[in-house]
């Protein structure tokens, strides 16, 4: 009996083992499947990854060039207040290159003078040409002008000997009486140069208004006969002899006729240096 129950646990753990042993062959373990996914950057490399940016294109600028046409305003208003005064003024210039113009003034005057010898009238039209200098520097869109310049004037004219007093060094019977003349002296003519300093400033789209001094100096005055010309149209009075001063007030348009592309500083040192073929 004994026998027999040491033969059947023996055999019941021979079973055992073996059916341990059975199920750890069959059982497989599959590997994980390879993939593609490459491991996250960190976020500081990211941040740090090249950007590209995009190229602002600046606008390029341009100067306005072309002709400012006006009138001499305090020469038309002047005859208001004046009764021995009528003249007028036209004004002009010429944009050639970023700082110099061309400029020029034409006109026409009719003055009376009164002095303490005689009185006579002067008639006749004037032109005066030349250049200014724009020394100002604008900035942005601006085209204000602070400018330096020379004229050259000639005028055309005649004067009328209206009355005179003879001269009488030794008055002992009393004044001589003013004498009437009524004499005309045509074909008068004088030249003469200008130093011209004047600022323009633009007020509206198009629209200038501009202020000048003038210190003139006679070069040829062809006089009439027995007196001395008291006012020249264009140059102004001449009691100080051979110099005169003057000024304008003027209201000009300017009328656009082309544009030219500004060039940066460097740049354009190079195109003037260029050899001109």
């Amino acid at each position: 009996m004994k026998h027999t129950f040491l033969s059947f646990f023996s055999g019941c753990l021979l079973f055992s083992l073996f059916t341990v042993q059975a199920q750890e062959t069959t059982t497989t373990t599959t590997p994980p499947k390879a993939t593609n996914i490459l491991p996250a950057k960190p976020k500081q490399e990211i941040e740090k990854l090249p950007t590209t940016k995009k190229d602002t294109v600046v606008p390029p600028k341009f100067n306005r060039y072309g002709l400012r046409v006006g009138a001499d305003l305090y020469k038309l208003t002047r005859g208001l207040y004046d009764n021995n005064y009528k003249g007028i003024e036209l004004v002009g210039d010429y944009r050639i290159t970023k700082k110099y113009f061309l400029a020029a003034e034409l006109g026409t005057e009719n003055k009376t003078t009164e002095d303490d010898r005689l009185t006579s009238t002067a008639k006749g039209s004037y032109l005066k040409a030349g250049f200014d200098y724009n020394a100002y520097e604008n900035w942005l869109d601006m085209e204000n002008i602070i400018s330096v310049g020379m004229r050259a004037g000639f005028s055309s004219f005649s004067q009328e000997l209206n009355s005179y007093k003879i001269y009488n060094p030794n008055p002992y019977w009393g004044e001589v009486p003013v004498v009437v003349a009524g004499k005309n002296y045509s074909g008068l003519t004088a030249t003469w140069i200008e130093v011209v300093a004047g600022v323009k400033a633009k007020v509206f789209n198009n629209v200038f208004v501009g202020f000048s001094l003038r210190l003139n100096r006679l070069i040829t005055n062809k006089t009439p006969s027995g007196f001395d010309n008291l006012y020249i149209p264009g140059f102004n009075r001449t009691y100080n002899g051979d110099f005169g001063v003057g000024f304008n007030y003027t209201v000009s348009y300017f009328v656009p006729l082309y544009k030219k592309k500004v060039l940066p500083a460097e740049k354009a040192k190079k195109e003037e240096k260029k050899p001109k073929k």
